[in-house]
């Protein structure tokens, strides 16, 4: 039989992605672990315990998993509550943690693209303030340069801030992250915040790291009118302006677009050598009265979507080409930083990956500049208020025994790294229900 093959630029980056709360594990020194405490917080009262034991020391084998299925870079997260565990405070034995993982992604031929924020303070800082506080911003640089100074010859490849509209929204919009606020005034000056933030990590690693590549990682959502009825088109418009747009804008001419005023951050300006896209589904937007904290919004995904176990994700492939031609009007370098779904059975995995991949590849095809992808994750980690309900990884993982085991997307995945192409033989394998779709004739 004739195979038929798409192939990616040379040099394409291809990886998985982590973050340091979720898979690292007995971390008592942030403010997610005191958290998991709280009644009520994640469901079936889950914690995150041992998480998948990286702090003791089983990245080596996650990492030798990666490497034997082709990968070639990973996104991690340093743990800043680890690093500064009381104000001021440097401990030297996590910064000799991150060396030996960074060193370890280097001896297996990975490159690390590290996240300095991924969802987790430090206790110290969340009562503080955290990120309402306006020293926050001091506070992150300080961080930001002992870091970058302590790992810069391991690494130029920086991710700030991991999906700062996810993290204003979740933890000051709607409550279930900590520490639970419901106030939309307060997310939005958190995200003022957090601009401000970057833009000073952005100047100092680039102060340290004149080479260095940095950017943030920004979850697209996109947003599609449910009916012709202009309300829906203007409850779409404004959700996406405030989550997708907001912050990418001011990082590039340092202007504030606000639903309600405008305002500058001009040290903010020009502040990304790439943007990470992590892209999971879209949404149909219903115009709702009764949801001012919404933004007078309600997203749902349409009727017959292809969903997930427990409809959290939807398999909506074309999301991702729009979020692709989205975030090439920026005029920068894209690297997907994220992008996957949780199926425990790993039923609908392997063809959301092919689907998804196959977007893609008609990108980086198209003269769109388009460097690489990471998927999430590469095991099963502790996804945050849904604790172990979620399974995202190529490979399963059960928290009480630590045993791994590869699920056939793994496989997948790892034959389409090899070959930089998913090809028709692969379809077949895997995903043949999506063959004559990928490969029609």
């Amino acid at each position: 039989m004739i195979e038929a093959a798409f192939h990616y630029p040379k040099g394409f980056l291809w990886g998985t992605a982590t973050s340091s709360h979720q898979v690292e594990g007995g971390n008592r020194l942030n403010d997610w672990w005191a958290w998991e405490q709280q009644p009520g917080r994640i469901l079936q009262g889950a914690r995150s315990g041992l998480a998948c034991d990286w702090w003791g020391g089983r990245w080596k084998e996650d990492l030798d998993r990666a490497a034997a299925g082709g990968q070639n870079a990973h996104r991690l997260s340093v743990e800043w509550s680890r690093i500064e565990p009381e104000p001021g405070r440097w401990d030297p034995h996590a910064l000799d943690f991150y060396r030996e993982l960074l060193a370890g992604m280097r001896e297996r031929g990975i490159e690390p693209m590290v996240t300095l924020h991924h969802f987790t303070n430090p206790l110290w800082l969340a009562e503080a303030g955290g990120w309402e506080d306006e020293g926050i911003a001091a506070r992150f640089e300080a961080f930001t340069r002992k870091t970058v100074a302590a790992l810069k010859d391991l690494t130029a490849f920086w991710c700030t801030i991991n999906e700062p509209n996810v993290y204003a929204y979740c933890a000051f919009a709607n409550g279930v992250f900590p520490p639970g606020r419901k106030d939309i005034r307060a997310a939005l000056r958190v995200m003022r915040n957090q601009i401000l933030a970057h833009a000073r990590a952005y100047h100092a690693i680039h102060e340290i790291q004149p080479q260095a590549r940095v950017g943030i990682a920004l979850q697209y959502r996109g947003m599609t009118p449910h009916t012709a009825n202009p309300l829906d088109a203007l409850a779409a418009r404004t959700q996406a302006r405030l989550f997708n747009d907001l912050i990418p804008l001011a990082l590039t001419d340092g202007r504030l677009r606000f639903p309600v005023g405008r305002g500058r951050v001009a040290q903010a300006a020009r502040t990304q050598d790439y943007l990470g896209v992590n892209y999971y589904s879209y949404d149909h937007v219903s115009f709702d009265f009764g949801r001012p904290g919404e933004l007078f919004a309600r997203r749902f995904y349409p009727k017959g979507a292809d969903l997930s176990d427990i409809g959290w994700n939807a398999n909506m492939p074309e999301g991702m080409a729009r979020a692709i031609r989205w975030a090439n009007a920026f005029g920068l370098p894209i690297y997907i930083t994220e992008n996957g779904i949780e199926d425990e059975a790993d039923r609908i995995r392997p063809r959301y990956l092919a689907q998804h991949l196959h977007q893609v590849w008609k990108a980086a095809n198209t003269g769109v500049p388009v460097k690489g992808y990471f998927h999430w994750s590469l095991l099963d980690n502790f996804e945050w208020e849904r604790g172990w309900t979620q399974r995202y990884g190529l490979w399963a993982l059960d928290p009480e025994t630590q045993r791994r085991t590869e699920r056939p997307s793994a496989r997948l995945y790892a034959e389409i790294c090899k070959e930089n192409g998913i090809t028709s033989g692969m379809v077949r394998r895997y995903a043949p229900e999506i063959y004559p779709v990928l490969f029609p004739g």
